[in-house]
């Protein structure tokens, strides 16, 4: 698979406003190639989630000006949808949104025999992030040791 950056900043450019107009907020963008096809991924969130209707009145509102836009050197399908449940934190704007919420993060290496912890993020920083356990007990976690860090949507409401 290989994502090109540069595509990828530049559909945001041109797809941002329009989510905006919307209502919704841009998740992630991944220009990927499978196989032998590529596939532009759009993720979209708002407050309460995301409906089909939303998925589609993005798509019909982006899909001319995609056509447009000249930093494809490949046909591709288009893809918007929610980044659905126990979506991961990826990005700085990700761990901000959702510091306070419940995680399940998992380590490269295990720490004290466990890969997995689960608690509520509590803070982040570029390099690292605090996850309080229910018991109470506070874990910091470096970056470069975490594999993935996803939220819990199973675990109560935020």
């Amino acid at each position: 698979m290989k994502k090109d950056s540069n595509t990828v900043a530049s559909v945001k450019e041109l797809v941002l406003p329009y989510a905006q107009q919307l209502g919704l907020d841009i998740w992630d963008i991944k220009y990927l190639k499978e196989g032998k096809d590529w596939f532009l991924r759009i993720f979209i969130d708002k407050p309460g989630g995301i409906t089909i209707e939303d998925c589609e009145n993005l798509s019909r509102a982006i899909d001319a000006p995609l056509d447009d836009l000249t930093v494809f050197k490949n046909s591709y399908c288009l893809e918007v949808s929610s980044p659905g449940v126990e979506r991961k934190l990826e990005k700085k704007h990700h761990f901000q949104k959702f510091i306070g919420s419940p995680v399940n993060v998992k380590l490269v290496r295990s720490l004290n025999n466990k890969k997995t912890f689960s608690g509520v993020l509590t803070n982040y920083d570029q390099d690292d992030i605090t996850v309080t356990e229910d018991d109470g007990n506070i874990l910091n976690f470096n970056m470069s040791d975490v594999s993935f860090v996803k939220l819990d949507d199973f675990r109560g409401d935020f």
